[in-house]
C-alpha cells in the first residue's frame, strides 16, 4: 500500500509491527512475520534510511516514528522529487521541439514528393509520423499477410499514438484472416482501440497521417524498396477520398464476410472479376492475398454452384446469372 513512497511490503510489515509493539526485538518481529531474522534486519536498515525509525533515548533499541510525522515527511519528499522530475521533463520536451524544428522537417516548402530509399528509412519516418500525429492515422494494408518484422516495427509507435488519443483506422484485405500473425496483430490493435475493416481487394498500400502527409510504396510489388512521401492537397485529397470510400464499403473486424443477393462474398465476386479480366490463378491470388491452392479451391466451389464443367462455361453462367 505504501510502495508509492518507496516502502516495500517487507519493510512496511516490520514498520507496522513496531508501531503496534514498540518493545519487540528482531527475534519477535521475525517470528510474528514468519521471516528470517536477516531479512528483518535488512528491513530495519531500510526504515532507518527512510527516517521511519530512530534510536530510542537512553537505549540501543529502535522506535517507530509516528505515521503522521514519518510518512507525511516521506510523502513530501516524494512530491518534491516528482515536481523536480516534471520540470526536467518539460525542459526535455522543449528541447525536443526545438531539435525537431531544426532537423526533422527539411522539406522545401514547394516540394510535394520526397523519396525514402530504403525500408529502414520508411520505418523511421513512420515512427516519426506516429509520434507527431495529432488526429488520425489511416492505412491500407494490401495483401493477405503482414510481414512479422513489419508487425513488430509498427506495434510500439501505434500503441503510443493510441495512448495519446490519435485515431487509428486500418483496412485489410479479407484474406488476412488466413494468416495467424496478421490476425493476432489486428486483434491486438482492436484491443487497444484501433479500428479495422476489411475489403476483398485493395489497389495500393497506403498510410495517411492527419490527412496532410501520405506514404505509398515506390514499387507496389516490393515494399522493401522504399516509399514516396506525398504532401499537398492536390495529392493527398484523392487518396483520402479513396480511403473513405473503401472504409464505407468495408466489413468491421470480427464480423463474418457479408454475402450479396447472389450469395457471393466480396472475395468470390472479386475473383470472378479478375479471372474475367484475363488474370491467371496465380496473379489473381497475388492481388487477393490468397494462395494458389485457395484460389483454385474457391474457383472449383464457384463452378459447382454454377453447374459448370469448365472455366469458359462458368464465365458464361456467371454472366447469365448476373454474377458479373
Amino acid at each position: 500500500m505504501l510502495q508509492a513512497l518507496g516502502l516495500n511490503a517487507l519493510a512496511e510489515g516490520v514498520y507496522r509491527s513496531l508501531l503496534a509493539e514498540p518493545d519487540w526485538g528482531v527475534d519477535r518481529i521475525a517470528a510474528n512475520l514468519h521471516l528470517p531474522e536477516a531479512e528483518v534486519r535488512e528491513a530495519l536498515d531500510e526504515l532507518l534510511e527512510l527516517t521511519l525509525l530512530r534510536p530510542a533515548a537512553g537505549s540501543h533499541t529502535l522506535r517507530a516514528v509516528s505515521p503522521e510525522v514519518g510518512l507525511t515527511r516521506l510523502l513530501a519528499r516524494n512530491q518534491n522529487q516528482l515536481l523536480f522530475r516534471q520540470q526536467q521533463l518539460e525542459s526535455a520536451r522543449a528541447a525536443i521541439a526545438a531539435l525537431s524544428a531544426e532537423y526533422v522537417d527539411r522539406r522545401p516548402d514547394d516540394e510535394m514528393v520526397l523519396r525514402l530509399d530504403s525500408l529502414e528509412a520508411v520505418r523511421d519516418r513512420l515512427e516519426e509520423l506516429a509520434a507527431t500525429a495529432t488526429r488520425e492515422c489511416l492505412s491500407l494494408m494490401r495483401g493477405g499477410a503482414v510481414r512479422p518484422d513489419s508487425i513488430q516495427a509498427g506495434k510500439h509507435p501505434n500503441q503510443l499514438a493510441l495512448e495519446r488519443g490519435v485515431v487509428i483506422r486500418s483496412i485489410f484485405q479479407d484474406s488476412f484472416r488466413n494468416d495467424p500473425d496478421t490476425l493476432r496483430y489486428a486483434r491486438w490493435l482492436a484491443d487497444l482501440g484501433g479500428l479495422t475493416r476489411t475489403v476483398p481487394l485493395l489497389p495500393i498500400r497506403l498510410v495517411i497521417v492527419d490527412r496532410s502527409i501520405a506514404l505509398i510504396p515506390t514499387d507496389p510489388s516490393d515494399g522493401r524498396r522504399g516509399a514516396l512521401e506525398l504532401h499537398g492537397e492536390a495529392l493527398i485529397q484523392p487518396l483520402c477520398a479513396l480511403f473513405d470510400e473503401l472504409w464505407r464499403s468495408g466489413t468491421e473486424f470480427g464480423r463474418p464476410a457479408p454475402r450479396d443477393d447472389q450469395d457471393l462474398t466480396g472475395s468470390e465476386r472479386a475473383l470472378l472479376k479478375l479471372l474475367g479480366e484475363g488474370h491467371t490463378d496465380e496473379s489473381a491470388g497475388r492481388k487477393l492475398g490468397l494462395s494458389l491452392r485457395t484460389v483454385r479451391r474457391m474457383m472449383q466451389d464457384l463452378m459447382n454452384r454454377l453447374g459448370a464443367e469448365s472455366r469458359f462455361q462458368a464465365g458464361a453462367q456467371a454472366v447469365r446469372k448476373d454474377w458479373l
